[in-house]
């Protein structure tokens, strides 16, 4: 794909959503934090559920280290691999209070070293809440950019390292929300949405879903 067919893209897809965002609700870079470890293998409706219950209560590193592991899973049972997030959740608070005063770093090696925190989870809390170009790759990404043609790889990684390579400048900060929204709501995985899709023109996909056909009376 040329870098001309890339810009009209991401053109189209802001043109439908100027300022687009994560869908996970939050005030501040340490909820957000939160609700991403939360996240995984998760949904972002789900988890908006848990944490409408949970941030009223306890939203700070101390507040949370303060309602325990247990008393965090009160809160968070209806996620899945609660048990696990609860105890990452629990020992992030811990080194949080301990050597950055309560604040969540902004780095992503600093990020990565908390415990449940990789790479995706990094990027998006540096993208949304510190502003920084990240484009954080998850499944939805993949299929998008896999499908359309923007960025072909076999892995995450490989995804992601090819649209921070070839994303124009002036769509890196919102890119990995366009292709998230994107790939949540028209390009789904077992049946993408061609015909309503802005973008199927100059999608490379060779099995477009066509549209439906017209009914006879």
């Amino acid at each position: 794909m040329n870098n001309a067919k890339r810009a009209e893209i991401f053109r189209r897809l802001r043109e439908l959503n100027p300022q687009p965002t994560t869908e996970l609700e939050y005030t501040t870079p340490f909820e957000l934090l939160v609700a991403v470890t939360l996240s995984a293998q998760a949904t972002d409706v789900g988890v908006n559920k848990a944490t409408r219950r949970l941030f009223p209560v306890a939203n700070t590193p101390r507040a949370i280290l303060d309602l325990g592991e247990e008393g965090l899973k009160k809160y968070i049972s209806t996620i899945g691999l609660y048990n696990a997030k609860a105890k990452n959740v629990i020992a992030t608070c811990r080194i949080l209070l301990e050597q950055y005063g309560g604040e969540v770093p902004q780095t992503r090696e600093e990020l990565e070293a908390l415990p449940g925190v990789g790479r995706k989870t990094a990027n998006v809390v540096l993208n949304t809440a510190y502003g920084q170009p990240t484009i954080a790759v998850d499944t939805h990404i993949f299929r998008v950019a896999n499908r359309t043609g923007l960025a072909k790889g076999a892995t995450v990684r490989a995804v992601e390292d090819k649209l921070e390579k070839t994303t124009p400048a002036e769509f890196r900060q919102d890119a990995h929300h366009w292709l998230i929204l994107h790939g949540r709501y028209v390009c789904k995985a077992r049946k993408p949405d061609c015909p309503a899709c802005v973008i199927r023109d100059l999608c490379e996909y060779p099995d477009k879903t066509p549209p439906a056909a017209a009914k006879t009376v």
